[in-house]
Parts: C-alpha cells; sequence; structure tokens
C-alpha cells in the first residue's frame, strides 16, 4: 500500500488527489465548489465560512479515492495546504466563533501600517513592513471593530491548521506558516509589550496564537473516526501537518534547491525560492528557517493580481481568454502602445500597499480589448522582474525560474514571461502542483519517504526549458520594462500619491468592485 491524498484548498474550490507515492502517479481527483464561495460583505473583505471546507472533505476525498479506483483502506496518509494567511477565531475545542478572514482580505491595512509605524527588529525579515493580508494585522482589526467577538475567542488560528485540527482531533500549528504569516521569528512571536503598545487589550494575542508547533512533513496526529467518517479513509492513518498552497508546490515542482524560484501562477502569483544564508529583501512578504524546505531558509514574495487581472478585461470586453491570448500573441512587443501598472488587486512586492490601484497610459480611440489584455500581461511579467531584481540586488539571485498553477496552460502568458525575464521557464509536469506537494508531505508522515526532498524527487515532475526567450523580444521588453520602473516608482515610492487619493474619494459601492 503506497496510496496517499493531498487536499488542496484554494480561493474558491477545494480539490482532493490520490496518488501513489512509489512515482507521483496520479490516480483521482475531484473538486468540490465553496458553496459560500467568497463573501465581501465590506469593500475589501474577503470572508468564507469554515463548514465550507468540512463539506469539502466529505464530497471531494471519497469522489477522489473512487475516480483512483482504489480500496479506501489502502491510502496510508492525508495532507492539506490552505491559502494563507486565512486565520479565523475559535474555542479552545477548535469550534469556529465567525469566518475565515481569507488572504485577499484587505480590510486591516489601517492595522498593518500601525504595526509598521511602531517599529520592530522583525520587520526586517519581512521586506520592511507587512500588509493587511498579515494573521497579526487582521487579529488587531477584529479586536477593534469586533471587540466581543475578539474577546470571546481562545484561538486565532490558520485555515490551514484548523482542518488539520479537524482531522486529527489535536491541535498543531505549523511552525513555517506561523513564522511568514503569525510573524514568528527566532523562537517567538511579537511580544506582550509590543502588543499592548498598539492597544492594551491585545496583549494577549500570543495566547491564541500558542500551540504546537511542527515541523513540514511531521506528522500532526492520526485520522479520527469522525474525519474518517467524512473521507471514507481508514482511522489512524497519518495526518500531517497544515501547509501553505504556495510553498508546498515548491517539492512537486522539484525546486528544493538553493536559488530555484517557483512562480505559483494563478489569480495571483506567488514567488518562493530557498536559500542557505538569511538575507533582508526590501518589499519581500517573509523569510523563514526550514520555512519550504528543511535545512534552507525559505523566501516569499507575490503579486496579489495576475490571473485576476487578466479575467477582468475578458470580462469587460464579454470575450474569452483564449481569443483574446491568440490576438495579443498576433502583436509585435510595443505595437500597442501602452503600458500599464499590474496593481488591480493592490501590491504585495515590493511596494506591499494594497491601497494601490491600477493605471494604463496610452490609450486612444484605436485601443482595442485584445491591446489592454496583452498590456496587462506584460504588466504582471514586469512586476515580476521587479521582484527578482530586489532578490538580485539584495545578494540573493535566482538561478533557475520554475512554474506551476493554472496559467501554465496559456503559452502565450508563459513566452511573455520568459522575454520579459530573460530566463528559461521551467513548468512543473502536474495541474494540480499543491495538492500534489500535499501529498508528497502526506508520504513523508506517513514514512513512506525519508523526507520531502526524497519525496520530490521520487513524485515530482518538471518540463525543463519549456519556454526560452526571444532575444528580438528580450531587447523590446527591457526598454519597456525601463519605462515600468519609472512608472511603478512615480506612482508607488511617492512620486504622486493620486491613487491613495482616488481610493479615498471613490463611491462605497465603487469600492466593492
Amino acid at each position: 500500500m503506497t496510496y496517499v491524498v493531498g487536499m488542496d484548498f484554494g480561493t474558491l474550490s477545494a480539490r482532493a488527489l490520490v496518488v501513489d507515492a512509489r512515482d507521483g502517479a496520479e490516480l483521482g481527483t475531484a473538486v468540490f465548489e465553496y458553496p459560500h464561495g467568497v463573501m465581501t460583505p465590506e469593500p475589501q473583505w474577503a470572508l468564507q465560512d469554515p463548514a465550507d471546507y468540512v463539506q469539502a472533505l466529505r464530497v471531494a476525498v471519497p469522489a477522489a479515492v473512487a475516480a483512483a479506483g482504489i480500496d479506501p483502506g489502502d491510502v496510508l496518509g492525508i495532507a492539506t495546504d490552505f491559502t494563507a494567511s486565512s486565520p479565523l477565531p475559535t474555542r479552545a475545542d477548535g469550534a469556529p466563533l465567525g469566518h475565515v478572514r481569507l488572504w485577499k482580505h484587505h480590510a486591516a491595512q489601517r492595522q498593518a501600517d500601525r504595526i509598521n509605524a511602531a517599529g520592530a527588529p522583525w520587520l526586517a525579515r519581512y521586506g520592511g513592513r507587512i500588509s493587511s493580508e498579515w494573521a497579526v494585522a487582521k487579529a488587531l482589526q477584529l479586536l477593534e471593530e469586533e471587540p466581543e467577538l475578539y474577546a470571546r475567542a481562545d484561538r486565532w488560528i490558520e485555515a490551514a491548521d484548523w482542518i488539520t485540527w479537524q482531522l486529527c482531533g489535536r491541535e498543531t500549528r505549523n511552525a513555517a506558516l506561523a513564522g511568514y504569516k503569525a510573524i514568528h521569528q527566532d523562537g517567538a512571536y511579537p511580544s506582550r509589550p509590543f502588543l499592548g503598545a498598539l492597544d492594551p487589550r491585545f496583549a494577549d494575542l500570543e495566547d491564541k496564537l500558542d500551540g504546537p508547533l511542527l515541523p513540514l512533513g511531521a506528522r500532526a496526529g492520526s485520522l479520527t473516526p469522525r474525519a474518517a467518517a467524512w473521507t471514507g479513509l481508514r482511522p489512524g492513518i497519518a495526518v500531517a501537518v497544515g501547509n501553505v498552497d504556495a510553498h508546498v508546490t515548491a517539492p512537486a515542482a522539484q525546486a528544493v534547491e538553493p536559488g530555484q524560484m517557483l512562480m505559483i501562477m494563478g489569480t495571483s502569483t506567488c514567488h518562493v525560492m530557498s536559500g542557505e544564508r538569511l538575507v533582508e529583501v526590501p518589499g519581500m512578504c517573509g523569510v523563514v528557517r526550514d520555512g519550504i524546505v528543511p535545512g534552507l531558509y525559505g523566501y516569499e514574495a507575490g503579486q496579489t493580481g495576475v490571473g485576476d487581472c487578466f479575467a477582468w478585461i475578458a470580462d469587460l470586453a464579454g470575450d474569452e481568454h483564449e481569443r483574446l491570448s491568440a490576438l495579443a500573441a498576433a502583436q509585435d512587443v510595443g505595437a500597442h502602445g501602452l503600458l500599464a501598472l499590474d496593481w488591480l488587486n493592490g501590491n504585495r512586492s515590493v511596494l506591499v500597499d494594497h491601497e494601490l490601484s491600477g493605471v494604463l497610459i496610452g490609450l486612444t480611440l484605436a485601443t482595442r480589448a485584445q491591446d489592454i489584455y496583452r498590456a496587462l500581461v506584460e504588466a504582471t511579467a514586469f512586476g515580476t522582474r521587479v521582484i527578482l531584481d530586489a532578490f538580485a540586488a539584495a545578494g540573493l539571485p535566482a538561478r533557475e525560474l520554475m512554474v506551476a498553477g493554472g496559467l501554465i496552460q496559456n503559452p502565450f502568458v508563459m513566452q511573455v514571461y520568459a522575454d520579459v525575464t530573460r530566463m528559461p521557464l521551467h513548468v512543473i509536469g502536474s495541474e494540480q502542483g499543491p495538492a500534489l506537494g500535499s501529498a508528497m508531505h502526506a508520504a513523508v508522515a506517513a514514512g513512506l519517504h525519508a523526507d520531502i526532498r526524497a519525496a520530490s524527487a521520487a513524485m515530482g515532475s518538471l518540463t525543463r526549458d519549456a519556454y526560452r526567450p526571444d532575444e528580438r523580444n528580450a531587447e523590446a521588453y527591457d526598454a519597456l520594462y525601463e519605462r515600468y520602473v519609472r512608472l511603478h516608482d512615480h506612482f508607488g515610492r511617492g512620486g504622486d500619491d493620486v491613487l491613495h487619493a482616488l481610493r479615498d474619494v471613490r463611491p462605497r459601492e465603487l469600492a466593492h468592485g
């Protein structure tokens, strides 16, 4: 018996994947769409119902096992990954007290700004400032806007850790996730005096975060009879500690060595890379020892809007992605005469400012939808190049670029990224990178592989040099990139504060969008 299950909890749905741990063969999969989706009761809010996650276990896991055509009793382990930071308040027994604040919940920017202004040595580990996406900023927002709920909550826990708790009946915390999103650095969370200075009632946050911290690939516990009834799996099998969707994809794409940067490209993009030494990169999302691969420092950066930007113009034009991509691909570089800033959902790296918004210049009456589509694709590629430049300037250059996520299915987008970054793209061999990565951690927790490197070698797959830079296009993009950087710095680094001002004066109903 060598079967394991990986469960990927995404933004709108959850996917279960049954994998043979011997060679990574994907035997069966099933998807469950969340009934409540993403709830946005206020501008910048993004909530989810944790009951949807349990229902996903009930539906997707049995369906995936059935699709695999195997005996459920032959599955030896299960592991999950989640978007992050996506925390929720609970009782001491894990009973939810409210909604999950999804990763794209950006309503805590004011609280994040106060945390940054207070200053702390650990801010350097997060590129100099945290954003509204971080668990600590969201907790402070909960305290200030819903103080009774904050007081009732015994735990403030990531959904990744909460679902693991539901599976094995034991509260654990992913040490890496605690480092990236709850500011657990050098063995400690932010101090009580620091938190109390923000608000005296906030000094007890550590009590709500405190729980057993376990390394990646560790066994959090065993599947309980209750969870076995949900999933149809055998009680007592290994349940691995929870993980982050982006980080867990790295071993699936065989990006486990220093200098191998993985881009997980979907509605947003996460950039993750491991390094042998600690370097503080301005504007990154965080660096954590053992954060992605044991023994290495794991670095994270990202862009909050990528596929979402492409979907926006496709919806606005009433057109299909495939047709817009084909029309855009037929153009020469620069033929549309446009330049865009890819901040339609704010900026995660390197500016760490979710109050920014998109910019598009060069419009004429001859501009067509495919022109804007291409300009946005190029803008997101330029945004990735800014991130690569920041790492290189800090002395931690990316030697290779691996790619995973839904956008790997779009050859036009992939070629633009190769041309803009001037780097070959190595593409993951699986369309289910996070779920496959979770399955690898389940295999480690079940004792089927010694560690995540061994699991990656046996179960991962990668097509090397799937896309190579076109030198003529790359030279043309170099010139456009210089202009992008000037525009980026003008609107993002204080040259003109108009984007913040526009957000402040927008009518409430428009801010929702």
